[in-house]
């Protein structure tokens, strides 16, 4: 009795199963594991009132402002002994309490609050083939230019 169906299975006999027996795929050799494309890592200060990366190399006064919004960075928020949990505030030992925490104050704890985060841009080594866009028309015709 034949198979209703003729699709090769477990009831195939050895002749049949030599027939469509399909080639093994050649691997393709490689030497070593692949290495992955993890993003690198980064120190940066961010200033706590709009957000703009203050570069780490920038020495930090008592008459610093962000470049962006012109807020003080020598103050309560920018430094990383600040905790709104701890007793006035702050880590530190201080005297007394310092009540306006954005503005600048002349307190001798301050140490800036930088943090490690992600690499999220290409390095700036000129070889990319393609900028990023600076306007929504640039980025519409970066758009339009993959479908050509």
């Amino acid at each position: 009795m034949g198979r209703k169906y003729r699709q090769p299975g477990y009831q195939s006999t050895d002749e049949e199963a030599g027939r469509e027996k399909k080639q093994p795929r050649a691997r393709k050799a490689r030497e070593g594991p692949r290495s992955p494309q993890m993003p690198g890592f980064q120190e940066l200060m961010r200033c706590a009132m709009c957000g703009n990366i203050i570069s780490t190399s920038l020495e930090i006064t008592v008459e610093s402002q962000c470049p962006q919004c012109q807020g003080d960075l020598w103050s309560c928020k920018h430094c990383q002994h600040f905790d709104t949990g701890a007793r006035l505030e702050c880590t530190q030992p201080i005297t007394k309490r310092i009540m306006t925490k954005d503005l600048r104050n002349d307190c001798e704890f301050f140490d800036p609050r930088t943090s490690v985060e992600r690499e999220t841009s290409s390095p700036g080594n000129g070889h990319s083939s393609n900028p990023t866009p600076r306007t929504p028309k640039d980025a519409r015709s970066a758009f339009d230019d993959l479908f050509r």
